[in-house]
């Protein structure tokens, strides 16, 4: 039972990756402003520039994880193909 629960926790296309992704980013922008909003000036549009940052990494690795998990699956039908 917590293996079907813990499937759903597991990003399997670029679509869910996309929507992460995109909530990643509602919710960094919505820090920004409260940082651009407590430390005015430099300081809080460094923030700002920060959680944009962390969104950009985070979803490059998404991206990228999901290409090698289907590279890997691939590889691995060709080998229990030419096993068989």
């Amino acid at each position: 039972m917590l293996r079907k629960i813990g499937r759903l926790f597991v990003i399997k296309t670029r679509f869910e990756a996309f929507m992460i992704i995109y909530a990643l980013a509602l919710g960094s922008t919505a820090r920004g402003t409260e940082y651009l909003h407590k430390f005015p000036g430099f300081g809080g549009q460094l923030l700002f520039l920060a959680t944009s940052g962390a969104v950009f990494l985070a979803g490059a690795k998404m991206l990228d994880c999901l290409r090698l998990e289907k590279e890997v699956a691939e590889l691995r039908a060709q080998v229990n193909q030419a096993a068989q």
